[in-house]
């Protein structure tokens, strides 16, 4: 499955928010199984957001990108500390970029960070290796803080030509059939 986002893109149209406190989202995460575990399963989430990524950096990160890959991207962005993500029962990761835009007067907010590598998946150099991000995409209703959205567990991201376009622009391919749902969402801290 493959998804476009511009979310990553500098762009004058979207309006950057920036973060001056801490906002903490929780609800709940649907799985859907794939390859051998067809299992769906559900827990519960937390996403903290303590910062976001400016224009100027992400302009910085998407240079980084076209000239050396996803690799090159994910040891620039590795460092960066914006927030945590956390899914029952798993250890929360530190997000490494955050993008906050309005869409149709919802808040959009777009989290990358590297994702929950198995021992089993490295040490057999499986193909899920080559999918080293995570990738969360919420939209949240400014008056209620309620949303919801969806969760890519591994994604690979590249610079890619629109074959219909035929623009070049940021590209995320999901390891699995399908992305998690993220539903129940609501704002912690108002």
């Amino acid at each position: 499955m493959m998804i476009m986002l511009a979310a990553v893109v500098p762009s004058a149209a979207i309006a950057q928010a920036q973060q001056s406190s801490k906002e903490t989202y929780t609800g709940t995460i649907i799985s859907f199984g794939s390859g051998r575990n067809t299992r769906t399963s559900t827990g519960t989430f937390s996403l903290e957001i303590t910062g976001a990524t400016s224009d100027a950096q992400a302009g910085r990160f998407l240079s980084v990108l076209i000239e050396g890959g996803q690799d090159s991207l994910l040891e620039t962005i590795k460092n960066e500390n914006l927030g945590r993500f956390s899914i029952t029962g798993n250890l929360g990761r530190q997000i490494n970029g955050v993008r906050i835009s309005e869409v149709d007067g919802k808040k959009r907010i777009v989290a990358i960070f590297e994702r929950w590598l198995q021992f089993a998946e490295v040490r057999g150099g499986y193909r899920s290796v080559d999918y080293p991000f995570s990738i969360i995409e919420i939209f949240v209703d400014p008056v209620t803080g309620k949303g919801e959205g969806t969760f890519i567990a591994a994604a690979r991201v590249r610079w890619v030509r629109d074959k219909k376009t035929d623009d070049y622009q940021v590209e995320i391919e999901n390891f699995g059939t399908f992305p998690a749902k993220l539903m129940g969402i609501s704002r912690r801290n108002r």
